[in-house]
Protein backbone atom coordinates (compact mmCIF):
# COMPACT_ATOMS: atom_id res chain seq x y z
CA UNK A 1 0.00 0.00 0.00
CA UNK A 2 1.40 3.16 -0.72
CA UNK A 3 1.54 6.36 0.89
CA UNK A 4 -1.36 8.34 -1.21
CA UNK A 5 -3.55 5.28 -0.70
CA UNK A 6 -2.75 4.58 2.92
CA UNK A 7 -3.46 8.82 3.43
CA UNK A 8 -7.01 8.47 2.24
CA UNK A 9 -7.88 5.30 3.92
CA UNK A 10 -6.72 7.53 6.93
CA UNK A 11 -9.00 10.46 5.93
CA UNK A 12 -11.92 8.04 5.15
CA UNK A 13 -11.99 6.27 8.34
CA UNK A 14 -11.40 10.05 9.93
CA UNK A 15 -14.56 11.30 8.40
CA UNK A 16 -16.57 7.95 8.80
CA UNK A 17 -15.88 8.36 12.76
CA UNK A 18 -16.87 12.38 12.85
CA UNK A 19 -19.87 11.44 10.97
CA UNK A 20 -20.79 8.90 13.58
CA UNK A 21 -20.22 10.87 16.34
CA UNK A 22 -22.15 13.70 15.07
CA UNK A 23 -24.99 11.73 14.49
CA UNK A 24 -25.16 9.93 17.89
CA UNK A 25 -24.72 13.35 19.05
CA UNK A 26 -27.50 14.72 17.28
CA UNK A 27 -29.93 11.61 18.01
CA UNK A 28 -29.11 11.75 21.41
CA UNK A 29 -30.35 15.78 21.59
CA UNK A 30 -33.55 14.61 19.94
CA UNK A 31 -34.27 11.11 21.76
CA UNK A 32 -33.44 12.10 25.29
CA UNK A 33 -36.16 14.96 25.85
CA UNK A 34 -38.45 12.87 23.91
CA UNK A 35 -37.72 10.10 25.90
CA UNK A 36 -38.46 12.43 28.97
CA UNK A 37 -41.74 13.86 27.52
CA UNK A 38 -42.78 10.03 27.49
CA UNK A 39 -41.99 9.00 30.48
CA UNK A 40 -42.89 11.94 32.50
CA UNK A 41 -46.27 11.65 31.28
CA UNK A 42 -46.66 7.68 32.82
CA UNK A 43 -45.55 9.53 36.34
CA UNK A 44 -47.57 10.39 39.01
CA UNK A 45 -48.39 13.74 40.12
CA UNK A 46 -45.67 13.53 43.49
CA UNK A 47 -43.12 12.98 40.81
CA UNK A 48 -43.45 15.69 38.76
CA UNK A 49 -43.85 17.92 41.70
CA UNK A 50 -40.36 16.50 42.82
CA UNK A 51 -38.83 18.42 39.42
CA UNK A 52 -36.13 17.91 37.68
CA UNK A 53 -35.34 15.12 34.47
CA UNK A 54 -37.06 11.57 35.35
CA UNK A 55 -35.28 8.56 33.20
CA UNK A 56 -37.57 6.32 34.61
CA UNK A 57 -40.77 6.78 36.63
CA UNK A 58 -40.41 6.45 40.21
CA UNK A 59 -44.30 6.01 40.63
CA UNK A 60 -45.80 4.84 37.27
CA UNK A 61 -49.15 6.05 36.90
CA UNK A 62 -52.31 6.45 34.11
CA UNK A 63 -53.81 8.85 35.94
CA UNK A 64 -52.38 11.47 33.11
CA UNK A 65 -54.23 9.76 30.19
CA UNK A 66 -57.02 8.54 32.62
CA UNK A 67 -57.61 12.27 33.06
CA UNK A 68 -57.38 13.27 29.29
CA UNK A 69 -59.41 10.74 27.86
CA UNK A 70 -62.75 11.18 30.70
CA UNK A 71 -62.80 14.48 28.56
CA UNK A 72 -65.42 13.88 26.23
CA UNK A 73 -64.23 16.86 23.84
CA UNK A 74 -61.13 15.37 23.60
CA UNK A 75 -62.37 12.74 21.22
CA UNK A 76 -64.44 15.25 19.70
CA UNK A 77 -60.97 17.17 18.80
CA UNK A 78 -59.48 14.16 18.06
CA UNK A 79 -62.15 13.37 15.62
CA UNK A 80 -62.06 17.00 13.96
CA UNK A 81 -58.01 16.67 14.00
CA UNK A 82 -58.31 13.64 11.89
CA UNK A 83 -61.13 14.61 9.36
CA UNK A 84 -59.73 18.08 8.45
CA UNK A 85 -55.70 16.25 8.11
CA UNK A 86 -57.33 13.26 6.17
CA UNK A 87 -60.07 15.18 3.77
CA UNK A 88 -57.66 17.95 3.70
CA UNK A 89 -54.24 15.88 2.25
CA UNK A 90 -56.17 14.28 0.26
CA UNK A 91 -58.13 17.41 -1.44
CA UNK A 92 -54.83 19.30 -1.12
CA UNK A 93 -52.54 17.21 -3.44
CA UNK A 94 -55.64 16.21 -5.20
CA UNK A 95 -56.11 20.17 -6.48
CA UNK A 96 -52.24 20.97 -6.48
CA UNK A 97 -51.51 17.70 -8.94
CA UNK A 98 -54.58 19.08 -11.41
CA UNK A 99 -52.80 22.66 -11.29
CA UNK A 100 -49.35 20.88 -11.61
CA UNK A 101 -50.49 18.83 -15.18
CA UNK A 102 -51.98 21.53 -16.86
CA UNK A 103 -49.13 23.88 -16.23
CA UNK A 104 -46.71 21.30 -17.47
CA UNK A 105 -47.94 21.27 -20.81
CA UNK A 106 -46.68 24.10 -23.18
CA UNK A 107 -49.65 24.20 -25.28
CA UNK A 108 -51.80 25.39 -22.64
CA UNK A 109 -52.62 29.02 -23.52
CA UNK A 110 -51.62 31.97 -20.87
CA UNK A 111 -49.28 29.20 -18.99
CA UNK A 112 -46.13 32.18 -18.65
CA UNK A 113 -48.75 34.29 -16.83
CA UNK A 114 -50.31 31.77 -15.05
CA UNK A 115 -46.47 30.62 -13.16
CA UNK A 116 -45.76 34.13 -12.52
CA UNK A 117 -49.03 34.57 -10.92
CA UNK A 118 -47.92 31.41 -8.51
CA UNK A 119 -44.78 32.52 -7.89
CA UNK A 120 -45.98 36.05 -6.72
CA UNK A 121 -48.35 34.39 -4.16
CA UNK A 122 -44.64 32.58 -2.83
CA UNK A 123 -43.17 35.58 -1.89
CA UNK A 124 -46.25 38.19 -1.04
CA UNK A 125 -49.37 37.39 0.65
CA UNK A 126 -52.54 39.98 1.67
CA UNK A 127 -51.54 39.71 5.23
CA UNK A 128 -53.74 38.55 8.47
CA UNK A 129 -56.44 41.23 8.43
CA UNK A 130 -57.20 41.08 4.94
CA UNK A 131 -57.20 37.21 4.90
CA UNK A 132 -59.58 37.51 7.93
CA UNK A 133 -61.83 39.76 6.14
CA UNK A 134 -61.81 37.33 3.14
CA UNK A 135 -62.40 34.55 5.15
CA UNK A 136 -65.37 35.96 6.70
CA UNK A 137 -66.84 37.32 3.60
CA UNK A 138 -66.46 33.77 2.15
CA UNK A 139 -68.58 32.80 5.09
CA UNK A 140 -65.92 30.28 6.24
CA UNK A 141 -65.86 31.52 10.52
CA UNK A 142 -66.65 28.62 12.43
CA UNK A 143 -67.22 26.52 9.43
CA UNK A 144 -64.90 22.84 9.38
CA UNK A 145 -64.38 24.15 5.64
CA UNK A 146 -61.85 26.73 7.05
CA UNK A 147 -59.52 23.97 7.57
CA UNK A 148 -59.97 22.71 3.97
CA UNK A 149 -60.24 25.57 1.60
CA UNK A 150 -57.50 27.87 2.43
CA UNK A 151 -55.17 25.20 2.12
CA UNK A 152 -56.15 23.41 -1.30
CA UNK A 153 -53.26 25.19 -2.87
CA UNK A 154 -49.41 25.93 -2.73
CA UNK A 155 -47.83 26.98 -5.79
CA UNK A 156 -44.37 24.98 -4.13
CA UNK A 157 -45.89 21.78 -4.31
CA UNK A 158 -47.54 22.40 -7.73
CA UNK A 159 -44.03 23.74 -8.53
CA UNK A 160 -42.56 19.69 -7.47
CA UNK A 161 -45.43 18.06 -9.05
CA UNK A 162 -45.32 19.93 -12.62
CA UNK A 163 -41.49 19.12 -13.00
CA UNK A 164 -42.13 15.67 -12.29
CA UNK A 165 -44.85 15.17 -14.75
CA UNK A 166 -42.57 16.86 -17.31
CA UNK A 167 -40.26 13.67 -16.87
CA UNK A 168 -43.56 11.37 -17.83
CA UNK A 169 -42.62 10.49 -21.05
CA UNK A 170 -44.40 11.82 -23.79
CA UNK A 171 -44.97 8.62 -25.50
CA UNK A 172 -47.33 7.26 -22.89
CA UNK A 173 -49.67 9.65 -23.15
CA UNK A 174 -49.89 9.68 -26.81
CA UNK A 175 -50.34 5.89 -26.76
CA UNK A 176 -53.04 6.20 -24.01
CA UNK A 177 -55.25 8.87 -26.31
CA UNK A 178 -54.47 6.75 -29.44
CA UNK A 179 -56.37 3.95 -27.25
CA UNK A 180 -59.36 6.73 -26.72
CA UNK A 181 -58.28 7.77 -23.30
CA UNK A 182 -59.49 12.01 -22.42
CA UNK A 183 -57.01 13.97 -20.39
CA UNK A 184 -58.66 12.87 -17.33
CA UNK A 185 -58.03 9.47 -17.65
CA UNK A 186 -54.65 10.29 -18.75
CA UNK A 187 -53.90 12.32 -15.58
CA UNK A 188 -55.54 9.87 -12.82
CA UNK A 189 -54.83 6.37 -14.78
CA UNK A 190 -50.90 7.27 -16.03
CA UNK A 191 -49.75 10.42 -14.23
CA UNK A 192 -51.02 9.94 -10.74
CA UNK A 193 -49.81 6.22 -10.43
CA UNK A 194 -46.22 7.48 -11.87
CA UNK A 195 -45.71 10.34 -9.85
CA UNK A 196 -46.73 8.40 -6.57
CA UNK A 197 -43.08 9.61 -4.96
CA UNK A 198 -43.68 13.21 -5.21
CA UNK A 199 -47.68 12.66 -3.95
CA UNK A 200 -46.76 11.24 -0.82
CA UNK A 201 -44.07 13.39 0.00
CA UNK A 202 -46.18 16.28 -0.28
CA UNK A 203 -49.07 14.03 1.31
CA UNK A 204 -46.49 13.66 4.47
CA UNK A 205 -45.57 17.40 4.58
CA UNK A 206 -48.93 18.62 4.01
CA UNK A 207 -50.56 16.16 6.96
CA UNK A 208 -48.41 16.93 9.67
CA UNK A 209 -48.88 20.74 9.07
CA UNK A 210 -52.80 19.57 8.83
CA UNK A 211 -52.72 18.14 12.03
CA UNK A 212 -50.25 20.45 13.78
CA UNK A 213 -52.16 23.54 12.90
CA UNK A 214 -53.81 25.42 16.05
CA UNK A 215 -53.46 28.95 14.68
CA UNK A 216 -56.06 28.40 11.85
CA UNK A 217 -58.91 27.68 14.49
CA UNK A 218 -57.64 30.58 16.83
CA UNK A 219 -58.08 33.37 14.08
CA UNK A 220 -61.28 31.85 12.78
CA UNK A 221 -62.84 29.42 14.73
CA UNK A 222 -64.85 29.97 18.03
CA UNK A 223 -67.04 27.17 18.28
CA UNK A 224 -65.01 24.98 20.60
CA UNK A 225 -67.27 21.80 18.68
CA UNK A 226 -65.10 22.67 15.91
CA UNK A 227 -61.73 22.66 17.94
CA UNK A 228 -58.84 20.29 16.66
CA UNK A 229 -56.42 18.37 19.27
CA UNK A 230 -53.96 21.08 19.11
CA UNK A 231 -56.18 23.69 19.81
CA UNK A 232 -57.13 21.64 22.58
CA UNK A 233 -53.49 21.29 23.94
CA UNK A 234 -53.05 24.65 23.12
CA UNK A 235 -56.09 25.50 25.93
CA UNK A 236 -54.26 22.70 28.55
CA UNK A 237 -51.03 24.88 27.88
CA UNK A 238 -52.76 28.29 28.85
CA UNK A 239 -54.54 26.43 31.50
CA UNK A 240 -51.27 25.29 33.41
CA UNK A 241 -49.69 28.43 32.62
CA UNK A 242 -52.76 30.48 34.61
CA UNK A 243 -53.03 27.86 37.29
CA UNK A 244 -49.86 27.81 37.77
CA UNK A 245 -49.49 31.73 38.28
CA UNK A 246 -52.55 31.48 40.37
CA UNK A 247 -51.19 28.52 42.66
CA UNK A 248 -47.62 30.41 43.39
CA UNK A 249 -46.96 29.85 47.60
CA UNK A 250 -49.62 27.36 47.33
CA UNK A 251 -50.38 23.70 46.66
CA UNK A 252 -48.30 21.95 44.29
CA UNK A 253 -51.17 19.69 43.31
CA UNK A 254 -53.28 21.54 40.69
CA UNK A 255 -49.86 22.54 38.72
CA UNK A 256 -48.26 18.75 38.41
CA UNK A 257 -51.68 17.74 38.16
CA UNK A 258 -52.21 19.89 35.05
CA UNK A 259 -48.71 19.40 33.61
CA UNK A 260 -49.21 15.37 33.90
CA UNK A 261 -52.20 15.67 31.33
CA UNK A 262 -50.38 18.56 29.31
CA UNK A 263 -47.52 16.00 28.57
CA UNK A 264 -50.08 13.27 28.13
CA UNK A 265 -51.64 15.16 25.18
CA UNK A 266 -48.45 15.93 23.72
CA UNK A 267 -47.44 12.36 23.46
CA UNK A 268 -51.14 11.35 22.06
CA UNK A 269 -50.77 14.14 19.59
CA UNK A 270 -47.38 13.04 18.51
CA UNK A 271 -48.11 9.65 18.18
CA UNK A 272 -50.18 9.38 14.79
CA UNK A 273 -47.78 11.41 13.04
CA UNK A 274 -44.91 8.98 14.41
CA UNK A 275 -46.74 6.00 13.51
CA UNK A 276 -47.71 7.46 9.80
CA UNK A 277 -44.26 8.01 8.45
CA UNK A 278 -42.47 4.92 8.92
CA UNK A 279 -45.73 3.51 6.39
CA UNK A 280 -44.67 6.69 4.05
CA UNK A 281 -40.60 7.00 4.44
CA UNK A 282 -39.99 4.96 0.90
CA UNK A 283 -41.96 7.41 -0.77
CA UNK A 284 -40.74 10.59 1.11
CA UNK A 285 -37.06 9.50 0.50
CA UNK A 286 -38.23 8.75 -3.21
CA UNK A 287 -39.72 12.06 -3.54
CA UNK A 288 -36.86 14.07 -1.96
CA UNK A 289 -34.10 12.63 -4.26
CA UNK A 290 -36.91 13.56 -7.08
CA UNK A 291 -34.40 16.01 -8.94
CA UNK A 292 -31.35 15.47 -7.26
CA UNK A 293 -29.36 13.96 -9.95
CA UNK A 294 -29.86 16.01 -13.82
CA UNK A 295 -28.80 14.31 -16.89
Amino acid sequence: MNRNTLKKDIDSRIFDTVNVTLLLIFSIIIIVPLWNVIISSFSSGKSLAEGGFIFWPKEFSLENYEAVFRDSSIWQSFFISVAKTVIGVITHVFFCAMIGYGLSKQKVRGRKLYVTMGVITMFFSGGMIPTYLLIKSLGLLNSFWVYIIPALFSYYDVIILMNFFRNVPDSLEESAKIDGAGDWRVFLKIFIPLSMPAIATIALFNGVGQWNDFMTTKLYVTDKTLYPLQMKLYEIIVQSQTQSMQNIGGSAVIETTTKGVQLATIVITTLPIVVMYPILQKYFISGMMLGAVKE
